[in-house]
């Protein structure tokens, strides 16, 4: 899918660093942000249901037999 992608001159200048320090374009710097950003929302997410249903095991075994 073809987008369009503002930046600031500010975003711009440090996504064309990075993409200069790693050797890549900025497309690819680019895609590899938003692919990072998601896979540790992803993470997260896992991370607190996990949390949640270990803190609340208990009661969700009680939920279940009621």
């Amino acid at each position: 899918m073809a987008m369009t992608l503002r930046l600031s001159e500010e975003q711009s200048a440090k996504l064309r660093a990075t993409a200069e320090r790693e050797g890549i374009s900025m497309q690819t710097a680019a895609l590899k942000a938003i692919d990072d950003y998601v896979n540790r929302r992803t993470q997260r997410r896992d991370e607190l249901i996990a949390h949640i249903f270990t803190e609340d095991a208990e009661l969700f075994r009680r939920l279940s037999d009621a």
